[in-house]
Formats: structure tokens, C-alpha cells, sequence
């Protein structure tokens, strides 16, 4: 149900908002407010100045070796965070006005850290929201007590097939047995522990998957919903993979919608308004070719073109830690490496805003440099290079042909809502 809260406008104009609704979304005196205009409403966007989320990556290292990974092509040291380098976080955090949401994840296996139980339940004695993603293969018995036990709140699962062969087509290394038997133990384990409660949505921690959709997988789809629902899933969330090697381009599943007009919102274009209706055989094939007729679409209230040229990491507030304690604005700038967009080699370089084994996350979160790339992503002042890909500015992320300084975020798969994660 939704939920409807009330603000009041006074005489000089000045919208008053609920104090806790201003300490969620950092909506302080003097925050410069961006907002956005719908038809019949209008939508506040979070200050730029609000941190109110941290990845946090504890390792590059896995345990696996998939065919969809980062690592297969880039050539960055492996390494694991230091205690020296997670306790300058934790210091840091202590020093920020709100205590922000901790999520355990980034281009490694976060469980293939020795002390990943003792970090979740460090942080968790901030006040933090803490959640972290897994493939799964480590979960076992222990390790889903410890972190029930930590005080985890949110437990993501990559889950990218429904059968054995076709997971571990993907995840080399991996068996979707054991993942399963390991998730069976997981929801036992949060059962022992809030017995009498019996319902997953009251269970801590929740559970969640992540689907990474491809042409080899994605026939897969309703069974690995179906597995999810039965190992106690809340939360399933569906991904397109990022193509790190020439060979992986031809696994996507959005070669159409980057520069679909459904999935666009423009002045330019017309659009088209379905109500909720069922989708069956008598009217998949009339939805489809309606969404290929050219208008930007409305579906059931919402339009399609709602998540383009927006920078979730920014939207969320947060800000990535990698770790050797480099602090970049988002996952995806992490580290150096290439990615392929229209059959085209991307080389994409890191962009580190400071390391809080030199700075607190605070001074740097508000260091001008980064204040001003953060102002310019709200804007998404770059170049369409997702709708263009065609010129020589096209090859890394230094520059693009409007101008914009490094990084230049015009090629990024997230900000087009292509590419998500929790």
C-alpha cells in the first residue's frame, strides 16, 4: 500500500517536510535541491551532498572463475583490506553527522575474506544497514550463523542458472547443488534463530537474488525465480551482464533497447500510454510491436524512460571503497579495465577521489573536486555515447566530444539502467 505523507507550503512558498523524511534523504538547511517534473507531480532528487550509502570491498579475490567476471581481462593487483585500512573506515564514520547504509560486495567474493563476520558485526555496532553479496559457495553452515549472528540485514545470492550444467556454464568452479543446500541451511538458520516467527519477511537477514541475464541463461529465468522463492527470497533483481571480452558481446540482451524509443524519454518523441493489462499469447505479440512503433512508453503510470542518463550510485548517495582503501564515486570506477560496447574496446580508467588511510571518508566525500563531479553527474552533462559510439573519444572514459573532463560517464551502462545492483 502506498504510503502517502503530508507537508505543508506556508505563506512565503517554503515547503515544510517531516523532520524524518529531512534526516533520510539529507535534506538539510541550505542543500541545493535538484528537481524533476512529471505530469501530475513533482519529484525532489537527493542532495548531492548527502552520503547515505558505502560499498565496501573487502576483496578482489574469488574463489570462482566466471565467464561474465572483470577479472578476466584487466590487470590489477589482488589483494584484501587490511585491518589498519577497515578500522580507518570505521573511524571515519564515526566522525559523519548520519551513520550511512554498508553494503560488503565489489569485484571480489566478499566471504573470501578471513574477517568479514568480525567487519558486518563492527559496522553494525555504528547503527549501520548492512548488506552483502555472495556467490553463494561459501555460505556454509557456520558462515550463515556468524553473519545471522553478526547482525546482517540483507544477504544478496548471484544465482545465474536453474540447472547444473547451465550455472556452471556461467560460474566456473561453482555447483548449484551445493549453493542450494547452502541457502536451504541459511533459511534454517535464520528460522532457529526468530523461532516461533515462521514468515521470511519478518527474517532477518533478508534474503535476495541476483539474476545475470544472457542469451545462454536467460531461458533459465522462471526456474531460478521459482528457486529463488523457495530458499525464502524477498528481493530478486535482474541484471544484463557487462561485456569485459570481445566474445561476451554476443551474450547481450540489450543491443535494441540502448537507443529503443520505449525505453527513452524526450520532448521529441511521442508517447505511448498502456494501462495494466494481462500479458498472455493473445496480447504479447500487439504489447510488443506497440513498443516498437517509435513512442516514448508509459506503462501502468510509470514511464520506461525514467532510469536513462541517471547515475544510481549517485541517486543512492554513496561512494565505493576499494581495498586498499582507495575511495572511488561508484563500483564501476573502481578499478582500470575495458569493456566492449558496439563491437568497440573501451579502456576504462579508475577514478580515485582520495584513500582514507589518508583522509576521513567525510573530508573526502566533500572535497570540491568531487563535490563538482558529483554536481555535473546530476546534470548527466556528457556525451550520448551509449545512443553513438562512433568516434575516437569513444575508446576510454579520459575525455568525450562534448569536452568533459575525466571521467566522462556518457558510455556507462548503469546510468542507462542497463546494468544494476543492490
Amino acid at each position: 500500500m502506498r504510503e502517502y505523507i503530508e507537508g505543508t507550503i506556508d505563506e512565503a512558498g517554503r515547503l515544510t517536510i517531516p523532520a524524518e523524511l529531512r534526516t533520510q534523504y539529507g535534506l538539510v538547511s541550505g542543500a541545493k535541491v535538484y528537481m524533476a517534473r512529471g505530469v501530475n507531480e513533482l519529484h525532489l532528487r537527493r542532495p548531492i551532498t548527502h552520503l547515505a550509502r558505502i560499498y565496501i570491498e573487502p576483496t578482489n579475490r574469488c574463489n570462482l572463475q566466471c565467464v561474465t567476471c572483470i577479472r578476466n581481462t584487466w590487470n590489477e593487483p589482488l589483494g584484501e583490506m587490511k585491518p589498519e585500512i577497515f578500522h580507518r573506515i570505521l573511524e571515519g564514520m564515526r566522525l559523519l553527522e548520519e551513520t550511512p547504509d554498508v553494503v560488503f560486495g565489489g569485484m571480489g567474493e566478499p566471504l573470501f575474506h578471513p574477517d568479514i563476520v568480525e567487519m558486518v558485526r563492527e559496522v553494525k555496532k555504528l547503527g549501520s544497514s548492512v548488506e552483502l553479496i555472495t556467490n553463494g559457495m561459501l555460505l556454509s553452515k557456520t558462515m550463515s550463523r556468524q553473519l545471522i549472528d553478526a547482525g546482517l540485514d540483507k544477504l544478496w545470492v548471484s544465482l545465474d542458472g536453474a540447472t547444473p550444467e547451465s550455472y556452471q556454464d556461467v560460474r566456473l568452479g561453482a555447483a548449484l547443488p551445493e549453493v542450494l543446500a547452502n541457502l536451504a541451511e541459511f533459511r534454517h538458520a535464520r528460522w532457529t534463530k526468530h523461532y516461533p516467527v515462521a514468515l521470511d519477511q519478518h527474517l532477518q537477514p533478508h534474503l535476495g537474488i541476483v539474476f545475470v541475464a544472457m542469451k545462454r541463461n536467460i531461458h533459465d529465468l522462471p526456474a531460478v525465480f521459482r528457486l529463488a522463492a523457495r530458499s525464502g527470497a524477498l528481493n530478486f533483481m535482474v541484471t544484463n551482464v557487462i561485456p569485459y571480452t570481445f566474445e561476451m558481446q554476443e551474450e547481450i540482451l540489450y543491443s535494441r533497447a540502448l537507443t529503443d524509443a520505449a525505453y527513452t524519454s524526450s520532448p521529441w518523441l511521442g508517447v505511448l500510454d498502456i494501462p495494466k493489462i494481462d500479458i498472455n499469447p493473445i496480447t504479447r505479440e500487439p504489447i510488443y510491436q506497440a513498443m516498437r512503433a517509435g513512442y516514448s512508453l508509459v506503462l501502468a503510470g510509470a514511464s520506461l524512460g525514467g532510469r536513462e542518463n541517471r547515475c544510481p550510485f549517485l541517486e543512492k548517495g554513496s561512494l565505493s571503497i576499494r581495498w586498499d582503501g582507495a575511495v572511488s564515486p561508484c563500483l564501476a570506477l573502481l578499478h582500470n579495465h575495458k569493456v566492449y560496447l558496439y563491437k568497440y574496446e573501451r579502456l576504462l580508467k579508475s577514478y580515485q577521489v582520495g584513500n582514507v588511510l589518508e583522509q576521513p571518508i567525510g573530508d573526502i566525500w566533500n572535497k570540491p573536486e568531487y563535490l563538482s563531479f558529483r554536481a555535473r553527474l546530476q546534470k548527466f552533462d556528457f556525451s550520448p555515447c551509449t545512443l553513438c559510439g562512433g568516434c575516437d573519444y569513444f575508446e576510454s572514459n579520459q575525455e568525450d566530444c562534448i569536452g568533459s573532463p575525466f571521467p566522462a560517464c556518457g558510455g556507462c551502462l548503469w546510468a542507462q539502467g542497463i546494468v544494476q545492483c543492490p
